[in-house]
């Protein structure tokens, strides 16, 4: 039922992208062109608009001035204008002030009013955003846009990614096809509970904003708020979508298959590929709870087990570790049977009811040479409910990336 198609973000009718350089990011090699660092994605009219946000309380004035544009038009939006290299955090009345600048000048290029802009921004927090530079490169952004400018949107938002992220899926039904297209940016400072650093979704879908919403916060609660490279939440953490209508095909309930079919395909592919692309990441690890009480417990287990450096680092040493899945697990604050409780890497069970198989090491290090790797857990309480999580390993280079971050 759903098919990868071609073009991105801009890849649902109704849309056009560009991404552009304005010198927000240093330009560190002279020999090569400057680093695109600001993103338009642009409506052909005003539409239906939706955003989940970071639950950080050092919120971000782009995070702020977005959340009151979407209150504001009752979930309606014509462009999402992002610079990446500056996060615009912590920056005070400033900061709101220009997110606020950042806002009006897309605006005025694309034709619509302040509060049918939104904004994001990516990067070093509390350094205050040049609206000077944002203006010139929104201009040069705005004279830019086509249905072919999603490539180089997913370039611009992009700050310590090893590598752009961008996905689009049909999904073909008797009424008609929708396409949901999307791009994100993210690599570390990645645990967002109810975002992701940042995403972006179209749709071409027809369906009103107080439905779409709904579909947006069910589908992000099972993907991007699945996903950890490092536990932590950013300040700036956005997830947006924007509907067209522009295929004809109407949804009214926020479950229907139509739309949250390639919308979830779409979503989680972005989510893992933030997590493969996380700051000197080398494995993709799939992190799987069963056998829980609760749905709430499930998801306690699996995301103290993702986010767990003992974990992370015995994956990325290639070591079957049980001991230390069991640990999370058994710290989590889910309920836990030990006496019952089992462990597989991949498909190698390494710890079964509580008995040790050490002799299915050998077995299970095989397993974890590969880029891509599973683990389950299963909590020894015979419940139904479970929960999965993506997650990367520790290297020695995700220390040095933010080590040096600023500098």
């Amino acid at each position: 039922m759903v098919r990868i198609v071609e073009g991105g973000i801009t890849a649902p009718a109704g849309f056009q992208a560009a991404g552009v350089a304005c010198g927000i990011k240093k330009h560190r090699d002279p020999a090569r062109p400057a680093p695109l660092d600001l993103a338009l994605v642009v409506a052909d009219r005003l539409v239906p608009a939706a955003g989940v946000f970071t639950t950080n309380k050092a919120v971000a004035p782009p995070v702020v001035v977005s959340r009151e544009h979407l209150q504001a038009t009752g979930g309606w939006a014509r462009a999402i204008v992002t610079n990446s290299g500056c996060a615009n955090a912590a920056t005070g009345e400033a900061g709101r002030q220009v997110a606020r600048q950042m806002a009006a000048a897309a605006a005025a290029a694309v034709g619509c009013a302040d509060r049918e802009v939104l904004v994001a921004s990516t990067g070093v927090i509390g350094v205050l955003l040049d609206i000077e530079k944002v203006r010139a490169g929104i201009t040069a952004a705005a004279a830019a846009l086509s249905a072919t400018g999603g490539d180089n949107a997913t370039r611009a938002i992009m700050t310590t990614d090893p590598f752009p992220k961008s996905y689009a899926a049909a999904y073909d039904s008797p009424e008609g096809t929708i396409i949901v297209g999307g791009m994100t940016k993210g690599s570390g400072m990645i645990e967002p509970r109810m975002a992701t650093m940042l995403g972006y979704l179209t749709t071409d879908a027809q369906i009103e904003p107080g439905v779409l919403a709904d579909a947006l916060k069910y589908v992000v609660d099972l993907t991007f708020n699945a996903i950890t490279v490092d536990g932590e939440c950013s300040t700036n953490d956005s997830v947006f979508v924007m509907a067209s209508g522009a295929s004809g095909v109407a949804i009214t309930d926020s479950r229907d298959p139509r739309l949250i079919t390639p919308l979830m395909h779409v979503a989680r592919y972005l989510a893992r590929e933030i997590v493969r692309g996380g700051e000197g990441a080398t494995k993709l690890v799939t992190v799987k709870v069963t056998g829980a009480a609760t749905s709430a417990d499930a998801w306690l287990a699996a995301r103290t087990i993702a986010n767990s450096p003992l974990v992370k680092t015995a994956i990325h040493g290639g070591d079957p570790n049980w001991g230390r899945l069991v640990a999370a697990a058994g710290r989590s604050g889910a309920a836990f049977n030990l006496d019952r409780a089992s462990v597989w890497v991949g498909d190698v069970k390494v710890f079964d009811e509580g008995t040790p198989h050490d002799e299915r090491t050998p077995l299970a290090e095989a397993v974890l040479q590969d880029a891509d790797v599973t683990v389950v857990v299963d909590l020894g309480l015979g419940g139904p409910h479970e929960a999965t999580m993506w997650t990367c390993d520790f290297s020695a280079e995700y220390v040095k990336i933010n080590a040096e971050y600023r500098t």
